[in-house]
């Protein structure tokens, strides 16, 4: 059996890579709108309402007027964009979360977490659940990505020689500094947390592979946790799950003279964990492909469960 997708969006970044991840299989029939016609309201009904699955790979806006066109009941829909992930009606698309893949499976309307959330949320809800973090913490987190996390106008400013050397590009920038980044929302929502992460996204002149980090001081925490202790938690939590995967403690074999190496992960669907710590100052880092997991990996894996199969599909672990 041959299921129908449709992408919406099939021209920007996220689309354009589950379109090389469906390219693979033999089980997809990708319908393609005419490109002058992407836009039109009639034709675009017309290729939502005949698939199975539909991508939204669209800006909020778009997405919702997507949403209004779609009529038929056996049309399940992959969100990419921010605009539903704390919606009640939408299942949150991160399966490694306790109960949350079953939800999945049985949901006809999905939202893809964010990519800077999902390595903060997989971080922190464990600790979360298992009392190491209070609910109050004020937690601090920072997230160094690449600069295709943009979309299609950060590529081309950051892929033009005249532009990065005119503005300084080749300097890793902070960004969204008021404190109103679009995960922000999310990333309190699925955490467990009371209030909302103090979180500062960097991002730099390289083109894919992020990495969240989430210090921690173990005198606030209640049970003065330590590092190994964060780290049991979290392989323990994850021990089963095959896309994330919790790194020896103090993984000092891993880094490169001492330096983490960010993109280690790129071009899978792999999320890896590290915990490294002394004395009371733990610091934990989540790496993984802010295109892969982070974006177009996961709405691929989570098409792969609403469809009944397997998982991993298509998918590079």
């Amino acid at each position: 059996m041959k299921y129908k997708v449709y992408v919406d969006g099939q021209e920007g970044t996220t689309g354009l890579k589950i379109f090389e991840y469906l390219s693979k299989r033999s089980d997809i029939e990708v319908l393609k709108i005419d490109s002058h016609k992407r836009k039109n309201p009639e034709e675009r009904s017309k290729f939502l309402n005949e698939a199975d699955i539909v991508f939204l790979c669209l800006p909020d806006s778009a997405a919702k007027e997507s949403i209004a066109l779609v009529k038929s009941e056996k049309t399940k829909i992959i969100n990419t964009s921010s605009v539903f992930r704390t919606d009640k009606n939408w299942e949150y698309g991160l399966p490694e979360l306790k109960n949350q893949r079953e939800l999945i499976r049985n949901s006809s309307r999905v939202s893809v977490p964010g990519c800077h959330a999902t390595g903060f949320i997989l971080t922190i809800r464990p600790l979360v659940e298992a009392g190491i973090i209070q609910k109050d913490y004020p937690i601090t987190c920072y997230s160094v990505t690449g600069y295709s996390g943009a979309g299609r106008s950060g590529i081309e400013e950051y892929e033009n020689a005249a532009l990065v050397a005119a503005r300084n590009l080749h300097v890793p920038r902070h960004y969204a500094l008021q404190e109103n980044h679009k995960h922000i929302p999310e990333m309190l929502f699925y955490s467990g947390l009371q209030f909302e992460p103090l979180f500062t996204p960097i991002k730099a002149n390289y083109a894919q592979g992020l990495a969240m980090t989430v210090p921690l001081i173990s005198r606030y925490l209640p049970k003065r946790a330590s590092a190994k202790d964060v780290h049991e938690v979290l392989a323990r939590y994850f021990e089963s799950e095959r896309f994330v995967n919790v790194m020896p403690f103090d993984s000092e074999a891993y880094l490169d003279e001492g330096q983490f190496m960010i993109s280690e992960c790129n071009n899978t669907n792999r999320l890896e964990i590290f915990v490294f710590g002394h004395n009371d100052k733990i610091n934990i880092i989540s790496r993984y492909d802010n295109l892969g997991k982070g974006a177009s990996g996961a709405a691929v894996q989570n098409m792969n469960l609403m469809l009944g199969i397997d998982e991993g599909d298509s998918l590079v672990n």
